[in-house]
């Protein structure tokens, strides 16, 4: 009997990755392919879907050609998007709108309000669980097309999610999961449907929207004109794939009740797999429903994580990344290099990632980043690891959100990008105060959770416990008591901060 293999997607921000597993959930190889995000106006964020597809199909050709497998060994096919799409197209797939906002987009901030102003803050947040900045979800967006662009919004079909659009590509049909559709902002936790009211208050017809289905739902069979633009054959069975924060739950292991994740990768979250939501009081966590049937995923998230490390990289590390391209090695390694010859503390300064506005922990759009306590005797070492110590903290501010809510944690899955410095992953655990692991799975998380979406939907899985077979555990960092202490001090002084730079950002908003 031949082997038989996965094909999954990782639809990201910055571009598209296409993995290939064994049926025993091997990564065999994978490729990427980038596209751009426009920034038409201030607090505007774009893609063009069609670079979604071109992407799709220029990863998969690339896959196929370094695999070497038989095409016909492929057996199913799923993807993990990210969420908050709203690609308009109409009854014949035709997109309607060459760009559209993707899920920092905050332009619908007027049409938020006139929500809230209906259906109260308070109420709309425990039927949907949603807890990040209301305007980046996506029926505020929809209500924004309507208000302005009222043409294109009449001749939409429906309203379709970025994996959405892929499989619609894919198949013909216009569906999507439970995950996809907890980042709506109209969708009933626990009904797992749309919820009537909140419709109602943003006008948005019912019918514009696509239908719902559990992620392990198999939307239809590979179309001959997808197959033959993809170089793959027809037939394959199309699962329905999810949001990227609970395919990365588990592909990072989050497959049973109460495990924990970190992210951190442009954005970071941290993440609890539970069989109900967990509704925060005073931060509002964010949830949703995870795509393993039955159960729920809760986030807590800040928006410049990784992105701020690169900021750092970019403007401030010239000269790491000139000995980068020079050396061939790894500029992060050389950064990380140059970090660690700051104590724990960098020296008594302090870095505030708000460089793409506030996450949850701080929701207010206008803080901005910022070092406090810069002096003449910082150097370049002091930055930097005062960047990941900040991104740290406001991470740790997160986590004790969840204590206070009962979890209980013991340990922490670290993946994504910045998963892969040994020295963060140790200020992670002192700052934390918890055991960080880090496993095999490394960066392939989210397109890892979608293979899996892809095997048990056709059954080639029998559930989603394989998971702990696959994952090999590569390295524990446990707390240093001495650096623990020490930042449970700038821990205070942390927050106290960031309230204040958030303050001065409304400030700095009227100018």
């Amino acid at each position: 009997m031949s082997q038989k293999y996965i094909l999954a997607y990782d639809l990201g921000t910055g571009g598209n990755k296409a993995v290939l597993y064994t049926s025993e959930g091997e990564l065999l190889t994978k490729t990427f392919v980038s596209y751009d995000t426009v920034y038409p106006q201030p607090g505007w964020a774009e893609h063009n879907p069609l670079d979604w597809w071109k992407s799709i199909i220029e990863s998969t050709d690339a896959l196929i050609g370094k695999s070497n497998i038989n095409k016909k060994d492929i057996s199913c096919i799923a993807i993990s998007g990210h969420g908050m799409g709203i690609v308009p197209v109409d009854k014949k797939g035709n997109l309607l709108r060459k760009t559209t906002p993707i899920w920092f987009d905050s332009r619908a901030m007027a049409q938020t309000t006139q929500v809230m102003d209906k259906v109260g803050y308070e109420n709309w947040y425990q039927i949907t669980g949603a807890g990040l900045r209301a305007e980046n979800y996506a029926a505020f967006k929809i209500m924004w097309y309507r208000d302005f662009e009222k043409d294109m919004f009449n001749k939409t079909y429906k309203f379709l999610g970025t994996k959405d659009f892929i499989n619609m590509k894919m198949t013909g049909e216009f569906l999507t999961d439970y995950s996809d559709a907890s980042f709506s902002g109209i969708f009933n936790l626990k009904r797992l449907d749309y919820d009537n009211e909140i419709l109602a208050a943003t006008g948005i017809p019912r019918e514009k929207m696509p239908d719902l289905f559990p992620s392990i739902h198999v939307v239809g069979e590979l179309l001959p004109e997808a197959a033959e633009k993809l170089n793959l054959i027809k037939g394959i069975p199309v699962v329905l794939g999810g949001h990227d924060v609970p395919c990365t739950a588990v592909g990072a292991g989050n497959v049973t009740s109460g495990r924990i994740y970190n992210y951190i990768g442009s954005s970071a979250w941290i993440s609890v797999a539970s069989e109900k939501p967990l509704l925060g009081k005073r931060v509002k966590t964010y949830n949703g429903v995870h795509v393993i049937p039955g159960m729920y995923t809760s986030q807590v998230a800040i928006y410049a994580a990784g992105a701020s490390y690169q900021w750092l990289r970019d403007n401030i590390c010239q000269e790491e990344l000139a000995n980068a391209k020079k050396t061939g090695k790894d500029v992060y390694y050389l950064m990380d290099k140059k970090a660690s010859e700051s104590p724990p503390g960098s020296n008594n300064l302090i870095f505030v990632p708000g460089l793409m506005g506030g996450g949850t922990i701080h929701p207010n759009p206008n803080i901005r980043g910022a070092f406090l306590g810069l002096t003449l005797s910082h150097k370049k070492k002091d930055l930097i690891r005062s960047a990941m110590e900040g991104i740290a903290f406001d991470l740790r501010l997160a986590l004790d959100e969840f204590k206070k809510m009962g979890v209980k944690i013991n340990e922490i899955r670290i993946v994504g990008g910045g998963s892969q410095s040994k020295l963060w992953r140790q200020i992670f655990s002192d700052i934390y105060n918890t055991k960080i692991i880090f496993t095999n799975v490394g960066q392939e998380t989210a397109a890892l959770g979608a293979a899996a979406i892809a095997a048990v939907g056709t059954g080639l899985w029998k559930d989603f416990t394989i998971i702990d077979k696959i994952t090999e555990v590569l390295d524990i960092s446990t707390p240093n008591k001495v650096n623990n202490a020490k930042y449970e001090r700038i821990l205070d002084v942390y927050r106290f901060i960031a309230q204040k730079i958030s303050e001065i950002g409304e400030k700095m908003a009227l100018i």
